[in-house]
């Protein structure tokens, strides 16, 4: 990613610290929670990843294809689980911007980031609308419930008012790490 490295740092703990709550919830005792968090923390772990400062660490070239082999697993596990809920076609938008940015990335001089042909503004600006959306949303559904006193006794896992916070601070770094590509 381009910018600044301290902002790259704090992505990677952002993206870091969501994909290690994540797996925390895959511990829940609801089995649509335990799902929804391993492909939350591949996610999260992912774009930690991606989010290494260039001057820092330059992925080596091979790198990029498999971010996006396993990504687009993901976003085809998404596709097909989307049957079952709406929730899952978000998914599938996560993963498919996750294979975007590793082509992205693939194609760039350097191989970390920047714009190649004309069209891929136009991909990157849609994502961005999207992510912006979710991130305004998912932020109006927070309010409610951090306002509520939370779970009480339930588990790290069960937490819902901490589930969406993860899922907003996830749409939030993909806005950070879409604008600096």
């Amino acid at each position: 990613m381009h910018g600044p490295a301290s902002h790259g740092w704090l992505l990677v703990a952002l993206c870091a610290a969501t994909g290690a709550y994540c797996l925390l919830r895959m511990r829940s005792q609801v089995e649509e929670q335990r799902r929804a968090a391993g492909g939350e923390a591949l996610m999260g772990f992912g774009m930690a990843a991606m989010a290494v400062p260039a001057a820092v660490f330059t992925p080596p070239a091979w790198a990029w294809p498999v971010y996006a082999a396993v990504f687009g697993a993901a976003a085809l596990h998404a596709l097909w689980s989307a049957r079952e809920g709406a929730h899952h076609l978000h998914h599938l938008v996560g993963a498919s911007a996750m294979v975007y940015m590793a082509v992205a990335m693939a194609a760039a001089p350097g191989g970390h980031g920047g714009h190649g042909d004309p069209g891929v503004p136009l991909v990157t600006g849609a994502l961005l609308l999207y992510f912006t959306g979710y991130v305004l949303l998912s932020g109006v559904r927070l309010v409610p419930a951090a306002g509520g006193g939370g779970g009480g006794g339930d588990g790290w896992g069960d937490r819902p008012e901490l589930a969406r916070a993860c899922r907003l601070s996830m749409g939030i770094a993909m806005v950070a790490m879409l604008l600096a590509l």
